[in-house]
């Protein structure tokens, strides 16, 4: 089992700045894309103890998503909209250029006082590239290219003299200013990465700050961290871990396992198929077998990112416990789901988060 880190455990939630929910269901969800909703839940997670949030992005309507709002302009919203959230706006390497990029992120980290961060997404959604007339890679080539783009990223947002010259990206002697706001601990804004194949593992290892996991047993994440950790070791870097979760947290188990079968009983059935078939045929494509949602059943889809698979189903008390195996097996963040997100978030940090750190504390006095 992997030594887990001292430092508390981090929180973030998936923004739901696409429509649907976070669930492919027709179970009613208390959650809005809109902007100004997203405000008031940012604040009140913020308030709630959770230090990140993620933007997710689509281009097109897909799968119950019909509407979607852009991930970088809506991050920036967020973070003017906040004092210390983190927010991430995940990014495709493909459908934009790095150095565009780049000066976007360190003008919005200028703005937000060094709280914004990237998610570079390899892609999934073959559609949002073709439809957009753009070429749809395969699966080792989209990683990549993706690894060369977070290399420009850091290239760009650290040397006064940038230089890179790669199969995808160059740059010549390009300083761009102003640069994104640095400090200890903190040389540029951090990158993240998901992905479950041997080539994202690769490319966390080498070039990103975290990787995130899909849902998976604590044993299926200790599994994808040592891999991560490795390559990290070889290349003299450290790499930090989150896990993707779905909480539902209830006064009794029977009644949040009640709630999941509602989910699952009320699923879109023909948008999780189309899901599937999409995200399936990506995952295909890579040479190990092992890529995202491989495995995983009509119940798992449900929830895009395999959020179910991480157990966090239960009382606040069981759900801690749960999330507590997680961190000793390596993790350092979950990214959490909800079904009614402000009624859920606000009822997190009251309930659940305390006896977290009630645990941390413990273990901690454990540690000789």
């Amino acid at each position: 089992m992997s030594t887990p880190s001292t430092e508390p455990l981090k929180f973030a939630y998936w923004v739901p700045n696409v429509s649907g929910g976070l669930v492919v269901s027709k179970i009613e969800q208390r959650t809005d894309w809109s902007y100004e909703y997203n405000v008031k839940l940012a604040r009140l997670a913020e308030e709630s103890g959770f230090e990140y949030a993620l933007s997710q992005v689509r281009y097109i309507a897909s799968y119950g998503a019909a509407y979607q709002h852009e991930s970088t302009s809506f991050s920036l919203a967020l973070l003017l909209a906040t004092q210390r959230l983190k927010v991430i706006a995940a990014v495709h390497p493909g459908l934009w250029h790095p150095g565009v990029l780049a000066k976007w992120i360190a003008t919005a980290d200028q703005l937000s006082g060094g709280r914004a961060a990237v998610n570079v997404v390899s892609g999934w959604f073959k559609d949002e590239f073709t439809k957009l007339g753009e070429p749809w890679l395969e699966h080792g080539e989209r990683y990549r290219r993706s690894e060369e783009f977070i290399r420009y990223l850091k290239e760009i947002w650290t040397s006064e003299h940038a230089e890179l010259s790669g199969d995808f990206y160059r740059l010549h002697d390009f300083d761009l200013k102003p640069k994104p706001v640095s400090g200890e601990g903190r040389a540029h804004p951090e990158v993240f990465q998901g992905g479950n194949s041997l080539d994202a593992r690769g490319m966390a290892g080498r070039v990103s700050d975290w990787y995130f996991a899909n849902g998976n047993s604590p044993e299926g994440v200790e599994a994808q961290i040592r891999d991560v950790r490795e390559v990290a070791a070889v290349h003299g870097r450290a790499v930090r871990f989150g896990v993707n979760g779905f909480l539902i947290a209830r006064e009794t188990e029977a009644e949040a396992r009640a709630v999941l079968r509602e989910i699952v009983d009320k699923a879109d059935r023909e948008a999780v198929a189309g899901f599937g078939a999409a995200v399936k045929q990506a995952g295909q494509s890579t040479g190990d077998g092992q890529g995202m949602w491989q495995d995983s059943g009509f119940e798992d889809l449900v929830q895009y990112n395999d959020g179910f698979r991480t157990g966090l189903v239960g009382t606040p008390e069981q759900i801690a416990h749960r999330i507590l195996e997680y961190k000793r097996r390596g993790a350092d963040l979950l990214l959490l789901g909800f079904l009614h997100y402000l009624e859920d978030v606000e009822h997190f940090g009251r309930h659940v988060l305390p006896i977290v750190r009630e645990l941390e504390a413990a273990e901690l006095e454990r540690v000789p």
